[in-house]
């Protein structure tokens, strides 16, 4: 299956279930608990003070000219006294468990992951960038390809017939990595429904073109008929999280049934097609195999920055490489196909 579209696939489910956790060891804690209520009280943990605690860091007052307040690449974040105690609450107790020889807990469904210049996860914000520079990348080579470098019809159309939606598939996927690398830059309400919908919708989309290239769908009446009930089904699932209720469960649930229906389609037909390029989705869902993997063997972060999530995100980015390639094979493919059938 597509690379983005097993990618968000995969890892839009798992994303799904992994926002789903609430409660956590950490957050339980005690000792956490009695920090986090003497910091809303005081403003500070230790030398560290919050501006939204009526303090800046460095102990001044929140009514001071701006230029004496918190930088603004952390003001931007609109972090609160609530969010900034939590965090160097869970820093202050997790060197507290290593020097007594514990293993990290998870806090607030999270492992206590350090950020960089305000940035909740450095390094996924980064790999989903990555990737985003690789879908790009795809998504230009490919309407380059099609539009220039092969042969056009005497319409100026392109032979090949999934054309445009190719064009979707790869606008939906960069929309979705760019709201990823929001979401794990910061964590808030709007930024998780914003990269979660959009994890649907490119999800959505590319099970109904895995239907309409596996089945050979070309007629627009048939792939109105396909498409329609599928665009539907997800528009109003999108609709449901936002404007009624945020459900985890229900959004796990239908990331993961259409995740495994595109999964299957591309699997059976890679099976039986004679596509010259027909290995490249093995590779890919090889690949996508190792980015579930990584999402259920979920371990502590490495040094605070690096855990099992960022590297599915790193696992993505060749996926992603590769799942384009095929699109452009196949692009190559039925154009020459076509071209002979025409002669």
């Amino acid at each position: 299956m597509a690379i983005r579209r097993r990618l968000p696939v995969l890892l839009v489910a798992f994303l799904c279930f992994v926002a789903g956790m609430s409660a956590s060891d950490g957050d339980a804690d005690p000792i956490y608990i009695d920090c986090v209520e003497q910091c809303e009280k005081t403003g500070c943990v230790g030398d560290v003070c919050f501006q939204h605690c009526n303090l800046t860091s460095n102990g001044k007052s929140v009514s001071d000219p701006w230029y004496l307040q918190e930088p603004l690449y952390i003001k931007w974040k609109k972090w609160d006294c609530l969010s900034g105690c939590r965090y160097q609450c869970m820093l202050v107790r997790e060197e507290e468990r290593e020097t007594a020889g514990n293993t990290p807990v998870k806090y607030h469904g999270k492992w206590p992951l350090r950020r960089a210049f305000g940035i909740e996860e450095p390094v996924s914000v980064a790999l989903s960038a990555l990737n985003l520079a690789v879908q790009f990348h795809g998504w230009v080579s490919f309407f380059i390809l099609v539009n220039y470098k092969l042969p056009l019809r005497p319409n100026r159309q392109t032979f090949y017939e999934y054309t445009g939606l190719w064009h979707i598939y790869g606008t939906l996927s960069m929309n979705f990595l760019f709201w990823s690398a929001v979401y794990h830059s910061r964590d808030v309400e709007m930024t998780q429904k914003l990269d979660y919908s959009s994890a649907a919708a490119v999800i959505g989309f590319s099970l109904i073109v895995s239907i309409l290239r596996a089945f050979s769908i070309k007629s627009e009446a048939t792939r109105v008929m396909v498409a329609a009930p599928l665009i539907a089904f997800v528009t109003t699932h999108i609709l449901y999280l936002n404007c009624y209720q945020f459900d985890y469960d229900l959004n796990m649930k239908v990331c993961a049934i259409m995740g495994v229906a595109q999964v299957v389609i591309w699997g059976v037909w890679g099976g039986i097609s004679n596509h010259p390029s027909k290995w490249k989705i093995w590779v890919v869902t090889i690949g996508e195999g190792l980015i579930v993997l990584f999402q259920i063997y979920d371990f502590p972060p490495y040094k605070g920055f690096l855990d099992a999530h960022a590297i599915s995100h790193a696992i993505a980015i060749p996926v992603s490489y590769i799942w384009w390639s095929f699109i452009h094979d196949d692009s190559e493919y039925r154009t020459t196909t076509l071209m002979k059938k025409a002669k």
